[in-house]
C-alpha cells in the first residue's frame, strides 16, 4: 500500500478531499453510510476506506440516496429507523 492510501483524513481534510460540506459528512459518518471511525468525539476516516466507497458509489449505477435533512438529522438522533 502506498502511505498516502493509509493517511488518516480529519473531517476538515476529508471536506478539502472531497468537497461536500462538513454537515453533510457529518451526517454520513454518524449514520453510517460513509466508513469512519470515531475516536473521542472526533472522527476519522481512513483514506484507502474513503477511495473504495466512492468507486462503489460510482459503480452502484447510481447517485448517493439524497436524503432530507430533517430525515438524516432523525436518523442521526435515534428516533426513525432507515
Amino acid at each position: 500500500m502506498n502511505p498516502k492510501e493509509d493517511q488518516i483524513l480529519t473531517l476538515s481534510e476529508l471536506h478539502a478531499y472531497l468537497k461536500i460540506p462538513k454537515p453533510t459528512l457529518y451526517a454520513l459518518a454518524k449514520s453510517s453510510r460513509i466508513p469512519a471511525a470515531k475516536v473521542g468525539k472526533h472522527w476519522r476516516f481512513l483514506r484507502s476506506d474513503i477511495d473504495e466507497w466512492l468507486r462503489a458509489q460510482r459503480w452502484a449505477g447510481r447517485p448517493l440516496q439524497r436524503r432530507s435533512r430533517r430525515t438524516l438529522q432523525a436518523q442521526v438522533h435515534g428516533s426513525l429507523t432507515p
